[in-house]
């Protein structure tokens, strides 16, 4: 056989090889990731089982779809609604209180059962505590002010301001409820315009209309005249 032919030969050989070891590296790669997410989790497990995590967050299944929660060793600090991009929620989180967050079910366990049961009709008012810190101090007190709503019950902007110590603050109030870091356990969905209109909602006014009628503070669409 010719040099020529050896040497043409010795380069296809070369190519299949090549071609052989991308081939195992390709298949080898879903293997190494899913290894790496593995270990993720259970360093993330262990973080929080430690209490060395600053902020556990994980999601959480809904009417809605799956909603973001966190929480801190102070309690519950955020609720993200589906449409909310979880990295940008966590950006938030780890610039506003520690970067050193994990992804770990177990610490927002309470919740989660508290919030299934809310949305089977089983559960009138929440008891997991909750954590402030994303919120100013006027957005506090109107917040806890409209966490003091009972479940079925409505309050105005108007009247959220006043119970929140400024009786001239509807339109403060009315912005701070719409950047609610914990809707739903939170109830901002209770407050209403004068007249009772729905207002705006940052789920959506479907979602605010949705959560009313679970409540019985609204009668469904269908039934009313």
């Amino acid at each position: 056989m010719s040099d020529d032919r050896n040497t043409e030969l010795d380069q296809i050989e070369s190519a299949l090889s090549g071609l052989s070891a991308r081939a195992r590296d390709a298949a080898a790669a879903p293997a190494a990731s899913a290894q790496a997410a593995r270990a993720a989790a259970r360093v993330s497990a262990r973080m929080a089982a430690e209490g060395l995590a600053d902020v556990s967050y994980a999601p959480v299944d809904s009417p809605f779809g799956p909603l973001l929660l966190a929480v801190t060793k102070r309690g519950l600090v955020r609720l993200a609604f589906p449409e909310e991009h979880p990295d940008s929620v966590l950006e938030r989180l780890a610039g506003t209180i520690s970067p050193r967050i994990v992804e770990a079910a177990a610490p927002l366990e309470p919740t989660r059962r508290e919030l299934e049961q809310y949305f089977e009709g089983q559960r009138r008012a929440f008891d997991v505590p909750l954590d402030w810190t994303l919120s100013g101090p006027f957005a506090r007190r109107v917040l806890r002010a409209t966490a003091r709503i009972p479940f079925g019950g409505v309050l105005s902007y108007a009247q959220v301001a006043s119970r929140a110590g400024s009786p001239r603050g509807s339109r403060a109030a009315g912005n701070a409820l719409g950047s609610n870091p914990i809707p739903i356990v939170v109830p901002c969905h209770r407050v209403l315009r004068s007249g009772g209109a729905l207002g705006g909602y940052g789920g959506g006014l479907e979602r605010k209309r949705w959560l009313l009628e679970l409540e019985g503070a609204l009668e469904p669409a269908g039934k009313q005249r």
